[in-house]
């Protein structure tokens, strides 16, 4: 879609919060579309998602009430980010708001100054941690995607160790995340099971003295939300679940390609102009033969190591630069402040 196309969709009725909500009275910055429109990978199916940004009134500046939270409107798809918010986002490398910043001309349905500054200055957010927020997306979706084709095509045994490796791949999230955790108390294994329909299950040891019991909480909940994730998806037994699991596949690979760039100093790039064939083929189904995902996996595995690679030898700061962001910041209110 082009900008004419998209402003004739913003047109439409169901989009007249756009005008009516006194939170975007003059104070939209940045319009544009996200989604499959903005990567290229769009089908006449294909949902408009549209992605913006607005800046906070000078009388919320002056005093204590910028809110930090988006506007959105389900029912088209929208999410709004005020700058509070747009600001801690970009800085900690979320590849959600970085793709706001990295469309193309033609997407953008409306900029002024403040949006311009923002997509002129999009590299100053840019860091190494990056390579923790791209990769933990992708390793998140790669997961889901494990599960969906090991649900379906492996033993019971078999999908219970795979479910236990799923959470042994969190360790070192968890180690960096709660600092009193240590492995060698909790021990997860495979054994014989007494369930029915269960060959063998996971089984879990702790020895544990002292030990925060809001951190174990909070443990425990990241490995429920594993086996919820498994529980939670269906079996691919008809045309629709085939495209929807095609379409994660693409979204890993994408993900891992704007990744690396991010990472080689390429700046965003939302639009996947050189990577259509590829990411079209994996949506359609190209790299499936049958049940066999050999190809798929084989494919996610070459683009991960482009992404290890390209995390090993990035060329970005170890943090973004807090004092450019804060003199855009400065600049940005000095703006609104002036009317």
């Amino acid at each position: 879609m082009n900008k004419i196309e998209l402003t004739a969709v913003i047109n439409q009725p169901e989009y007249s919060f756009l005008q009516t909500n006194p939170k975007l009275n003059h104070h939209l910055c940045l319009l544009t579309v996200g989604g499959s429109h903005a990567y290229g990978t769009s089908t006449p199916d294909s949902d408009v998602d549209i992605r913006g940004i607005y800046s906070h009134p000078a009388s919320d500046i002056l005093s204590l009430t910028c809110d930090d939270k988006p506007i959105v409107n389900t029912e088209t798809d929208t999410v709004l980010y005020p700058i509070k918010q747009i600001f801690s986002l970009l800085s900690n490398c979320n590849p959600n708001t970085l793709e706001i910043l990295g469309t193309k001309d033609d997407h953008i349905i409306y900029i002024n100054k403040i949006g311009s500054l923002l997509k002129e200055n999009s590299n100053v957010f840019l860091s190494q941690i990056a390579a923790n927020s791209f990769g933990g997306y992708a390793t998140a979706q790669l997961r889901r995607l494990q599960n969906a084709v090991a649900r379906d095509k492996l033993p019971q045994s078999e999908k219970e160790k795979h479910i236990l490796d799923s959470i042994k791949h969190q360790e070192p999230h968890i180690e960096r995340n709660y600092p009193y955790f240590n492995d060698k108390d909790v021990v997860m294994y495979l054994d014989a099971s007494d369930k029915a329909n269960f060959d063998k299950e996971i089984f879990i040891d702790i020895n544990l003295k002292h030990y925060p019991l809001r951190d174990l909480r909070a443990i425990s909940n990241e490995w429920a939300n594993v086996l919820r994730d498994y529980d939670s998806l269906n079996h691919r037994n008809n045309k629709k679940d085939e495209l929807h699991l095609n379409k994660h596949i693409m979204h890993i690979i994408r993900l891992l390609m704007m990744g690396c760039e991010v990472l080689e100093g390429k700046g965003i790039n939302t639009y996947r102009e050189h990577d259509l064939d590829v990411l079209m083929a994996l949506r359609n189904g190209k790299f499936v033969e049958g049940d066999d995902y050999t190809g798929v996996f084989a494919l996610i595995d070459m683009y991960e190591d482009n992404f290890k690679y390209a995390k090993k030898n990035t060329v970005l700061p170890v943090k973004p630069d807090y004092n450019k962001i804060n003199e855009l910041m400065i600049e940005i209110n000095r703006i609104v402040l002036g009317g």
